[in-house]
């Protein structure tokens, strides 16, 4: 207090002994440069004197003001955690089991044997071509194939008796060879008038109806088989993830209108950057073991392409940035815990960030384990101001309830 008063009454002879000096107008009048300089310097030197005198009266005002206005905040301790990013991405549902079964032969569709929906194994019969006498005309042929089989057989026994000649064996051999060849090219195009399944899966359209004229060629296909076994996505990538998005990369898929998700991996990542958008190509393998997924259903993908076992992560809403365009939050120094009252000095820190996920990002640098951060009130604050910290206060009460 005795340092209060001397400094008011300082001040007091200073003002007092300014009105007996020569006026600012005075001076100004004179016209006089030595004069005006002189009033100036004067002028100066109690300015300074003020200054130092009222940044003494703030600081012991500080001291002795118990109900000075703190800055209140809430922090959190930062901590390393596993910080997992994932790349979203879009997508559709493929098969490369989707296919439209043709006819082979032309001819009217006499029997159809399966309808949709129904489960069919890879060569299982669909439907019946007629086939316009062609199992008559192989009936013909392997009878004479038969009869001819019966005079090689004989004819070879009289050869290899020493019977006979040799040119009749041989024509015997050729006649029978050569019936066969005609009956084996017979039977492959009867086969063409029944249609196979390619592969095992569903029959999801029968397109054409019973007693329909087909012929092979566009317009003419009859059956849509589908495997749903087998199902992926594949989806354009940036160029940036092609050292990140890899074979064997975790992945979740998620069926916006199944409300589903299901977990798997990039089975195949193109080697090819497409010019025109500067993307490559992933597929990713889908498990479909109860059907319900479908060729074409919309998907939406969250890659893996980075972690970070030890990382620590800060909400973004809490970074500034200052005028050389560098990014700092506030974290609380100096600590104390006084009549219930946990208060601390708030200090500033430039940091680096890495990679945001959500609402929060990745710290590189500038923040250690077990730092103080500021969350609530971290825009208000400045740097080297002293703080409360409301949350500190309350843990510690937490604790001793304990």
């Amino acid at each position: 207090m005795r340092k209060i008063a001397t400094i008011i009454v300082t001040a007091s002879l200073l003002a007092s002994c300014g009105s007996k000096e020569q006026s600012v107008e005075s001076a100004i009048n004179s016209q006089d440069l030595k004069t005006i300089r002189t009033k100036k310097d004067e002028l100066d030197k109690k300015q300074q004197e003020l200054a130092s005198q009222i940044k003494l009266l703030s600081a012991e005002i500080a001291k002795l003001d118990t109900n000075k206005k703190v800055p209140l905040i809430t922090t959190e301790k930062a901590v390393n955690t596993e910080f997992v990013h994932y790349l979203d991405l879009q997508g559709n549902v493929q098969t490369k089991k989707n296919v439209l079964v043709y006819p082979e032969m032309p001819g009217q569709l006499v029997k159809i044997y399966v309808k949709e929906g129904q489960r069919v194994a890879k060569g299982q019969a669909l439907a019946k071509i007629d086939d316009g006498g062609l199992s008559q005309q192989v009936a013909q042929v392997e009878a004479q194939a038969a009869l001819a089989k019966t005079t090689f057989d004989r004819q070879k026994r009289l050869w290899d008796q020493k019977i006979g000649s040799e040119i009749q064996y041989l024509q015997a051999k050729t006649t029978y060879e050569t019936t066969m060849r005609s009956v084996n090219q017979l039977k492959e195009q009867l086969a063409k008038s029944v249609i196979r399944a390619p592969f095992t899966g569903i029959v999801d359209d029968v397109i054409k109806e019973q007693g329909t004229v087909v012929a092979p060629g566009p317009g003419a296909e009859v059956f849509r088989v589908v495997n749903l076994g087998d199902m992926y996505i594949e989806t354009d990538v940036p160029e940036s993830y092609i050292s990140s998005v890899k074979k064997g990369k975790k992945v979740e898929v998620e069926f916006p209108i199944l409300g589903t998700t299901v977990s798997s991996t990039v089975r195949q990542a193109g080697n090819f950057i497409n010019p025109a958008n500067r993307t490559f190509k992933v597929e990713v393998a889908v498990p479909n073991k109860d059907r319900t997924i479908k060729p074409n259903l919309t998907a939406k993908l969250r890659i893996n392409d980075y972690t970070n076992p030890s990382a620590i992560l800060i909400p973004q809403s809490i970074i500034s940035e200052n005028g050389k365009g560098e990014q700092y939050v506030f974290v609380v120094d100096s600590i104390e815990n006084k009549a219930g009252k946990t208060t601390g000095v708030a200090k500033q820190v430039i940091i680096t960030t890495g990679k945001t996920q959500g609402d929060v990002i990745e710290i590189l640098s500038g923040i250690k384990s077990n730092d103080e951060i500021v969350l609530e009130g971290a825009r208000s604050v400045k740097n080297g101001q002293q703080v409360q910290i409301l949350n500190l206060a309350a843990k510690n009460v937490a604790q001793k309830n304990k």
